[in-house]
């Protein structure tokens, strides 16, 4: 069977009648070289002397002549070979390489896929360099889907540091350097106005889960502008292999308005717009008719993640869209829902319950409002008490000192809730000495700032003081998992945002958890998807989040930690899956009627796997 691919998806009428003209004249010649079994011969007939008419007269033009790039594929062959989505490399076996008309364009050896994945593993284990182990697994993305899926799944603890924070941060930074090929939408200022034929351009049509930034606060690496899209190949890389959504309906999109970085304006290889980032209108505008066209093209239950957006935007983004589309704010909502998840956790190990407690925050931005809200809300559904008063409970440090009333005036709206009654403090050491906290939180983006003497004051007021050093990547964590051990002389009960080995203190080995969004936001969106969710609510955040805290054993709690271990990361994202998915039931906003009975096994069915299939 022949299948003709068109490569552009709106033909101008006078081009698609050439087109239709040149494929039947091409379907005549195909038919008359049909050779030795069904092959298929080149897209021209043969000359006299034994070369190949120059069908479309390409070899004949000049540089400045116009031709009409399309393009004809068999799925056979070298196309099959170059097809991603289907290519098994040394997998396929015998018949299917007869079948396909592989022989002779690979080596006589067959490897299965456990063979093919223990052997580039071991390749990989041979870089030193975090990014070339990052390049690697990009190329295998690009050549062989399902073998890097397979990759990413079985060997996930290794490989999440590599495809994810820290390593993404680094590939962002030279991302114009390593830049092979597009792996998602490129939307910038010049496609204003046409945003929906840029989206059609995409070849894939059923799009369920969208992650998109515009770059201007990748991790804590600041404004890195069009080179953000590692962000949201990254994410969307682990909604496939840790919440099981399908590859073919995941699209990363970045949205080019610009950098405010002179050193990538003044860098050759920068590969977005050279001008400084617009604000204010022209920014709100291009925004505006992105989500639009988004829902015009691929309906009302579209999951759009919002990623790594600056504070000023993103706050306001979410709100603006929270009530017409189905969107979630990964930095603010994702992060806040992991944070409750180990909170919750924890309180076997240090007793009380969450109102018992009191939270000081270092960083006020999407991340540390986010977490402290969702925070106020757990205590408030827990108590009963409204969240104006659980609110008290949290306080806040930004670059000015501690929030409080006093500094009203000032203040951005999304602050003014924590702003509560207390004398002015400037250092955060003081605030630790004046507020008493028994869990400190960093969402701050500045590394090294739990000092020695924080660490050891907290230890001092607590027992067992909860840490959480968040900020990404390990080069911004507020200390390390060293740091907060050695300075709690083993009292602390520590995790951070990117990944820390073991460390022995005192004959004891101390196992750090990782406050990962990726243990939320894939299980998250796959319990959206299956339930056909129209909206997001802050009461699924708060199911995702003691669904995860479910999921802690007791052996995991001997060894100090508060997360699971991410080897178990499909079945916890199953599990989240099925609470978000209760709870869109239960708030009437799911749209796949009825309701499943098991939603634990239901969200295991739906999940992609990444074995080979066998072809005819």
């Amino acid at each position: 069977m022949i299948s003709l691919h068109r490569h552009n998806n709106l033909l101008h009428p006078t081009t698609a009648r050439r087109v239709v003209l040149g494929v039947r004249k091409l379907l005549a010649v195909m038919s008359s070289t049909l050779v030795n079994g069904g092959g298929v011969e080149a897209s021209a007939p043969a000359t006299a002397d034994g070369g190949v008419r120059d069908f479309y007269g390409e070899e004949r033009a000049t540089e400045d002549q116009l031709i009409t790039p399309w393009a004809f594929s068999v799925s056979s062959g070298c196309t099959l070979l170059r097809d991603p989505r289907y290519n098994k490399g040394l997998a396929f076996t015998e018949k299917e390489r007869d079948a396909h008309y592989l022989r002779g364009l690979l080596p006589p050896a067959v490897f299965n896929q456990e063979l093919q994945e223990k052997r580039l593993m071991h390749n990989l284990r041979q870089y030193e360099v975090p990014l070339h182990r990052y390049m690697a697994l990009m190329d295998l993305q690009e050549r062989n889907e399902r073998l890097f899926y397979k990759l990413l799944i079985d060997n996930v603890e290794e490989l999440l540091p590599v495809v994810y924070t820290p390593t993404v941060g680094e590939a962002c930074q030279k991302y114009g350097s390593i830049f092979r090929r597009p792996q998602g939408l490129y939307i910038s200022l010049k496609e204003k106005g046409k945003i929906l034929e840029v989206l059609k351009n995409w070849p894939e049509k059923n799009i369920q889960v969208i992650v998109v930034t515009d770059g201007e606060r990748i991790l804590g690496l600041g404004d890195l502008g069009c080179q953000g899209m590692g962000i949201p190949v990254g994410k969307l890389s682990l909604y496939t292999a840790l919440g099981g959504v399908r590859p073919s309906s995941c699209l990363p999109i970045t949205i080019d308005v610009g950098t405010s970085n002179e050193k990538l304006l003044n860098d050759e290889f920068y590969i977005g717009l050279r001008q400084k980032r617009a604000t204010g209108k022209e920014y709100a505008e291009l925004l505006d008719e992105f989500m639009h066209a988004v829902k015009q093209n691929y309906g009302e239950k579209v999951l759009i993640q919002f990623e790594d957006f600056a504070n000023h935007n993103a706050f306001d983004l979410l709100a603006k869209y929270s009530s017409s589309h189905l969107v979630f704010n990964d930095d603010i909502q994702g992060t806040a829902s992991v944070v409750l998840a180990g909170l919750l956790a924890s309180l076997k190990l240090v007793g009380g319950t969450l109102a018992d407690h009191t939270f000081l925050f270092l960083g006020a931005g999407e991340a540390g409002t986010g977490i402290a809200e969702l925070i106020a809300l757990e205590i408030s559904k827990q108590t009963k008490a409204p969240v104006e008063e659980t609110r008290k409970k949290i306080w806040l440090v930004d670059s000015k000192g501690l929030i409080v009333s006093s500094r009203l005036g000032s203040l951005q709206h999304f602050k003014k809730p924590w702003a509560h009654e207390h004398e002015p403090v400037k250092e955060l050491v003081d605030a630790v000495k004046a507020i008493k906290p028994t869990v400190l939180i960093g969402s701050s983006g500045a590394g090294k700032t739990f000092t020695k003497e924080v660490v050891e004051t907290m230890a001092s007021l607590n027992k067992k003081p909860l840490i959480l050093a968040l900020s990404n990547p390990t080069s911004q964590s507020e200390c390390t998992a060293e740091e907060a051990y050695t300075w709690s002389k083993g009292q602390a009960i520590f995790a951070s945002g990117s990944p820390f080995d073991p460390v022995e203190y005192e004959g004891k080995v101390f196992v750090p958890g990782q406050a990962n969004n990726a243990y939320i936001f894939p299980g998250f969106g796959l319990g959206l998807i299956m339930s056909g969710a129209i909206r997001v609510r802050d009461e699924m955040l708060l199911a995702a989040s003691e669904a995860l805290a479910a999921q802690v054993s007791q052996e995991n709690y001997d060894k100090g930690l508060i997360y699971p271990p991410f080897t178990d990361i499909r079945k916890i994202s199953a599990h989240i899956a099925a609470k978000v998915a209760a709870k869109a039931y239960e708030l009437g906003l799911a749209s796949h009627l009825p309701q499943p009975k098991d939603l634990v096994k239901y969200a295991e069915s739906c999940m992609y796997s990444p074995g080979y299939r066998n072809y005819r």
